[in-house]
């Protein structure tokens, strides 16, 4: 039943061989990748409104140029990753640039600030989209936190499908909002010259609790840097692409930066010009479809595929995390699970590892964008300007044609990255950055403890310790529940299998006189049947005390348990048996010395 139901909802398995057919070109790879950019087009303007207009309407008089630096500053970020994709076809992003020319520990800062950055856009990506809808639908406000949970678990479905299937399903609400939000910037700007639509102020702008002041304009422009966040994800994913995967990368990455900056300015412009300010229960955009289009069918489809690519924006973290685990764990700075392929060709325990943490966030935050987003951007800032740093290394050491011009590129991309960083650790502090500026250094600590421990378990399986093992003296012991054809089965086993066999039961009923030591009597005659007494009912301790007794006092280096069981045919009969022998095994898990073989057999 569970096999059934895994193949309906993820699909059949596919083969390794197979790997290449699942990567994607340059539509598709806009598809997976862009979304988490381009959602942030829904609300990157709005977080820098929302911040200005604590000055009022002086303050959202710096909204256009604050987005026109956020466009220069996408412009910069997107040349600069432009080259990192072509030099570092294999993907990994950050963490490989810094990992080979910062040194092991930037390496790990860089990947800590993307894993968190990953999760985060999960959960803001996802509650913004789901404030779109309630923006439309006040009646869901208060189901907020249930529809963001849902739509998580979805995404992770669709993602355990593979990255081709994905491609598919994600690229009508990419696709369809990149066409609605350039046709609504499109018919503002047609309709503001042709005069249909009135310039205007915010008409419900609250009173100005300060004045309009640099710190302000820099923590408005901090906040609007999460418009910014996903346009590493193509240099971390080059290899979901098709041959050639770096120029095929790089050319996803002209786009979305083309599209990004034109849309961010737009939504801008038409903010400022038609004189909208930030509400509590609707969106800037949808103010701006709404005066655009009034209330009707492009409204609802604009409203409609925002939705969608905030929620799908997900997908892009769905696509980098479960990757950048891999590379990590591969390295062995997590753990070596992250790295196993699943049924479809993708990293399943990195899919699902990445859905649970997001919907930790939203359940604690309560689906509140408002509340996430201080969090936001940090991450990402910080692996911009350590992969930047790391590629002007790469050029100085490489050399080659026109190699100034790359040192200078990078260059001013990590400047500009490391001061944007500054800008938005300082402004975001109070505000919660301070949780992530936490988390990292933390996690840059959890990486380097299974670092050590994986080092010191290569060590001591080296083979160079190969003349410290010696021959083993080992004890087979049978373990009966019963006398029945099952034990008579695991009797002919353990006799084919050693010469040296005992044969013991754990009596847990207190009898004095067991039946079962009568009907082995009867039915086996070469091996000896030990009952052993256990006051407390626990089979695990008296067994463990009887095989240290041997080993003691008849000098024998391993014990290897052997424990009979039957399979029974349908799951629901699982259900009315104990699993003795399963539970026995996961006591003994942890005692060296001790082998346990589970015999099982059919009824």
């Amino acid at each position: 039943m569970i096999a059934v139901l895994r193949r309906l909802l993820i699909g059949r398995p596919l083969e390794t061989a197979r790997m290449e057919h699942e990567k994607v070109g340059q539509f598709g790879g806009l598809a997976v990748f862009a979304a988490d950019a381009m959602s942030s087009v829904a609300y990157g303007p709005e977080e820098v409104l929302l911040v200005l207009m604590l000055a009022g309407s002086a303050g959202l008089a710096y909204g256009v140029p604050v987005g026109i630096a956020l466009a220069i500053l996408i412009a910069i970020v997107a040349t600069s990753y432009r080259q990192t994709v072509q030099e570092y076809p294999s993907g990994g992003g950050a963490y490989v640039v810094a990992h080979a020319n910062l040194g092991v520990l930037p390496a790990h800062i860089a990947g800590g600030a993307l894993l968190t950055d990953y999760v985060l856009t999960v959960a803001v990506s996802v509650a913004s989209g789901v404030a779109a809808i309630t923006s439309a639908w006040p009646g869901l406000h208060e189901h907020r936190v249930a529809l963001a949970v849902c739509f998580i678990v979805l995404i992770m479905l669709v993602n355990l499908r593979g990255v081709r299937e994905s491609a598919g399903i994600f690229s009508l609400p990419v696709y369809g909002f990149i066409f609605c939000c350039l046709a609504t910037i499109l018919a503002g700007f047609a309709k503001l010259m042709a005069g249909h639509l009135e310039p205007g102020l915010p008409s419900q702008l609250p009173v100005a609790l300060q004045g309009v002041t640099a710190f302000l304009v820099l923590r408005a422009f901090s906040s609007g840097c999460a418009s910014l966040t996903g346009i590493e994800a193509v240099a971390n994913g080059v290899q979901a692409f098709k041959e050639p995967r770096g120029k095929t990368a790089a050319a996803v990455m002209v786009w979305l930066a083309l599209i990004l900056a034109t849309t961010v300015i737009g939504v801008s412009v038409l903010a400022h010009w038609l004189g909208i300010a930030p509400a509590e229960k609707v969106t800037v955009l949808s103010q701006i479809g709404e005066k655009v289009f009034g209330r009707g069918t492009m409204y609802y489809l604009l409203q409609t595929t925002t939705a969608l690519i905030l929620i799908f924006a997900a997908n892009t973290s769905f696509a980098d995390f479960p990757r950048l685990s891999a590379f990590m764990a591969r390295d062995g700075y997590m753990p070596r699970q992250m790295a196993n392929l699943g049924d479809r060709l993708v990293f399943a325990n990195g899919i699902i590892m990445l859905a649970g943490l997001a919907i930790a966030l939203i359940v604690g935050f309560e689906g509140d964008v408002s509340r996430l987003i201080p969090l936001y951007a940090v991450g990402v800032f910080t692996a911009f300007t350590t992969s930047q740093a790391g590629m002007v290394i790469h050029w100085i050491r490489k050399g080659g044609p026109h190699w100034h011009y790359k040192v200078i590129v990078n260059g001013l991309g990590a400047l500009c990255t490391g001061v944007v960083l500054i800008v938005i650790a300082v402004t975001k502090f109070a505000y919660g950055a301070w949780i992530v500026c936490l988390i990292i250094p933390v996690l840059v600590m959890i990486f380097r403890s299974i670092g050590k421990h994986y080092r010191y378990v290569a060590s001591r399986l080296s083979l160079d310790n190969a003349s410290a093992v010696q021959p083993h003296h080992n004890l087979t012991v049978l373990l009966v529940g019963g006398m029945h054809r099952g034990t008579l089965e695991a009797l002919q086993y353990v006799k084919a299998l050693s010469h040296d066999v005992r044969a013991v039961h754990v009596e847990a009923e207190g009898a004095q006189d067991p039946r079962i030591r009568r009907l082995w009597d009867a039915w086996e005659h070469d091996i000896p049947l030990t009952v052993i007494e256990s006051p407390y009912r626990n089979l695990a301790g008296p067994l463990l005390e009887y095989c240290a007794k041997l080993k003691q006092q008849e000098g024998y280096d391993i014990v290897t348990i052997v424990i009979p069981e039957f399979v029974v045919d349908d799951v629901w009969q699982s259900l009315l048996h104990n699993h003795t022998a399963l539970w026995l095994q996961v006591s003994l898990r942890t005692v060296t010395d001790v082998a346990v073989v589970n015999l099982r057999y059919r009824l």
